[in-house]
């Protein structure tokens, strides 16, 4: 073939740019940079089977998109029941720090100096990783089908659900009736301005959305199913069941805490699961949990703190520092995934975690806050039992308790773990008031979260269970730091806990910070009352409790719902304009359980996820094979 001639007195293309010689090399240069960089992207592009046909012969480009369907159909058929009858601020980890500076945290790349090595890692285990989101399809058909006996597990629960209520004590049975009234306002409220959004604003008597979740949406009404149920509001519950079953939609594409997915969806959706029967909660709570599963395609395991609930692929570079308390608290509900579909890759992921936690070294025995999901190393020296630690610790003991008191392991790791609290962090202040300071690489700062107020119970709770020599001392501590909890709303103007309180100047118990007066309803407070009220039935427990129904009230009751305020310490606080959905939750709940008898959700029953959900003790082994049809 003959070229085209130029005509004559035409220059070349470069040329005709009117170049001269290095500017043309230059141009050259950054024109097949440009062009390299184009073509080098898409590898970097999630796995899409239109891409692969593109570049791949047509034999392997369908195989790939085979595979791909294949495994992700797979997948679903595996984790769905086959049988009959199923903005918020963050719970836990997320408040304790700013939104910026989480944001900072999760942009946070890991360490300069492993960056390469890692990137070596991920390109020769990436693609293992991906395959990694389910079992492998030869392990799912090899797999025995498998069902949750729902029958058995109800006739195995020792105390009735709601309790039998044999001579209640009167006085309690009322201020019982009146959270039940507290909650009704707060469901009828939000159904009313808010329903289907996340959370309410009570002041503008709108809905919020936020950017938490993912694009999920009805976070209330998730988060308030089991509250509803408890407290015999059948009404309500038939509204927030009809919700689930015709306007949640999970075909959503966004970036979501894979944390507070998980303690409030998850959480809500088992709980409601397990109370009912009802399987549309199961269905769901199985869905959402596969699209979780993306979240641990690290080179450790260690899960990323946020993941994007449309896309199955996400590149090494999107992870962050991974938090403790984002990724030590989803034991719970992630056993119980396994439990209701049969499918192990739940379980097994969160095993996986424990195994990175017992490899890693710990400073003086002590858990940091961040860990690279890359290296696996901690990323800095930082301890805290309130915000970005706390539920880990919570998620230990509860593992032993759920599995029956079989799970070794996780009351070893939470034995060791608060030897090593009580060595290095618990302080007693010149007032006399025992508190939880927090560690910053061996420097103490004596500030205490209100997120670290769940500790109390916590502590409780494992001291039932153990030696007896140890029994009285951990009630005691237990006692104390609740007792300092109490304080910390006792001293402020409205009886209302402030964000975080400190123990230095010659304050106790007190928020010296501006940043640090607001309440946003919290319910680590009366979390500990209630569990302090059932293990020693000490009545000042109620009465505290009670105490901050009054200052509820008074203080955070409005027009429309309820919301935090912005300074604990002044009798006229200005309003946050947020219900935020753990007050269903867990704020109202914790107080309602408290004027209840024992049985209500019988601790020898039930374990309650880091967000007030209950989950069930695993008294004996529910699943069933299923007959091959």
């Amino acid at each position: 073939m003959v070229p085209p001639r130029k005509p004559p007195g035409m220059p070349g293309w470069p040329a005709a740019l009117g170049l001269r010689l290095p500017q043309k090399f230059l141009f050259l240069l950054f024109l097949s940079g440009l062009l390299t960089l184009c073509f080098g992207a898409l590898f970097l592009l999630p796995d899409s089977s239109r891409f692969k046909r593109l570049f791949l012969p047509r034999r392997a480009a369908a195989a790939a998109s085979s595979s791909s369907s294949s495994s992700a159909s797979s997948a679903r058929d595996a984790a769905l029941p086959r049988g009959p009858p199923a903005a918020a601020e963050p719970r836990h980890a997320s408040p304790a720090a700013p939104r910026r500076l989480r944001e900072q945290l999760r942009a946070a790349g890991p360490p300069a100096h492993t960056a390469a090595a890692a990137r070596q890692q991920v390109r020769a285990d990436g693609r293992r990783r991906e395959l990694d989101t389910g079992a492998t399809p030869a392990a799912r058909e090899t797999r025995a089908p498998s069902r949750f006996d729902y029958e058995r597990f109800r006739r195995s629960l020792r105390h009735p659900v709601r309790g039998g209520r044999p001579g209640e004590d009167p006085d309690a049975r009322a201020r019982r009736m009146k959270i039940k009234e507290m909650m009704k306002f707060a469901w009828d409220s939000y159904k009313q301005y808010a329903f289907g959004k996340n959370e309410l604003r009570p002041l503008t008597k709108n809905g919020h959305i936020g950017n938490m979740f993912g694009g999920l949406r009805g976070a209330t009404v998730v988060d308030a199913l089991d509250t509803l149920y408890i407290m015999e509001l059948e009404e309500e519950f038939q509204e927030a069941k009809k919700w689930v079953e015709k306007s949640f939609d999970l075909n959503v594409n966004g970036e979501a805490s894979l944390f507070e997915v998980n303690i409030r969806y998850i959480g809500g959706l088992l709980a409601a699961y397990y109370l009912t029967g009802e399987e549309v909660f199961k269905s769901k709570a199985l869905e959402l949990g596969e699209k979780l599963l993306p979240a641990f395609n690290t080179p450790t395991g260690i899960p990323r703190g946020v993941i994007n609930l449309g896309s199955w692929s996400w590149g090494w570079a999107s992870a962050g520092s991974s938090i403790l308390a984002e990724f030590g608290t989803l034991h719970l509900e992630f056993l119980h995934l396994t439990e209701l579909s049969g499918n192990p890759v739940f379980a097994e992921k969160v095993m996986n975690i424990r195994k990175v936690l017992n490899r890693v070294e710990k400073p003086q025995g002590l858990y940091p806050n961040f860990l690279s999901p890359v290296t696996g190393n901690w990323v800095q020296h930082h301890v805290s039992i309130g915000g970005l630690g706390d539920s880990f610790y919570e998620y230990l003991i509860k593992s032993w308790l759920m599995s029956d008191k079989k799970d070794s392991e996780a009351k070893k790791m939470y034995d060791d773990a608060l030897e090593a609290i009580e060595k290095h962090l618990v302080r007693r202040s010149a007032g006399g008031l025992t508190y939880i300071a927090e560690w910053r690489g061996g420097i103490l700062d004596h500030k205490m979260g209100h997120l670290a107020c769940f500790s109390g119970g916590m502590i409780a709770l494992g001291a039932e269970h153990a030696s007896e020599e140890r029994k009285q001392h951990y009630m005691d501590l237990a006692a104390e730091i609740t007792n300092t909890c109490h304080e910390s709303y006792a001293r402020s103007d409205t009886k209302l806990g402030p964000e975080a309180f400190r123990f230095d100047t010659g304050t106790e118990a007190m928020a010296t910070r501006l940043s640090e007066r607001y309440y946003i309803l919290r319910p680590e407070v009366v979390e500990s009352y209630m569990y302090m009220w059932r293990l020693t039935h000490d009545l000042k427990y109620r009465q505290w409790g009670w105490e901050v129904v009054k200052a509820l009230e008074k203080h955070c009751r409005v027009e429309a719902g309820f919301s935090g305020i912005r300074d604990v310490y002044t009798t006229v606080p200005t309003h946050d304009n947020m219900q935020q959905s753990f007050f269903l939750a867990e704020t109202l709940k914790y107080l309602y359980l408290l004027f209840c008898e024992d049985d209500v959700l019988s601790l020898d029953d039930w374990v309650f996820n880091t967000e007030a959900h209950p989950l069930p003790v695993n008294h004996t082994n529910f699943k069933t094979k299923a007959s091959v049809q």
